[in-house]
């Protein structure tokens, strides 16, 4: 019997911080903030969302910044070694 072989996917939370001129005035800039888990390094979540942005909605993209972050481990937890009150 063969060994069945296990995708290694790299799923990350990634956000993405997409600026766009307003349809109405040009040249003023919005920001929108896209956060999604999504597989690294492709994207294809990001890149779905970005074609339907291309096709359904009026506004031009000016830039997309992306950040990501691995899925935290049970090794990368702790407890915290202060508790601080406020009021």
């Amino acid at each position: 019997m063969k060994p069945v072989a296990v995708p290694n996917l790299a799923y990350r939370l990634t956000t993405a911080e997409i600026l766009y001129h307003l349809p109405d005035h040009p040249h003023l800039l919005q920001s929108f903030v896209w956060q999604q888990m999504d597989l690294a390094p492709d994207f294809p979540a990001l890149h779905r969302f970005l074609n339907f942005w291309h096709r359904a909605i009026a506004a031009k993209l000016h830039s997309v910044t992306v950040a990501q972050t691995p899925i935290l481990s049970r090794g990368e937890l702790r407890h915290a070694s202060v508790s601080l009150r406020l009021h």
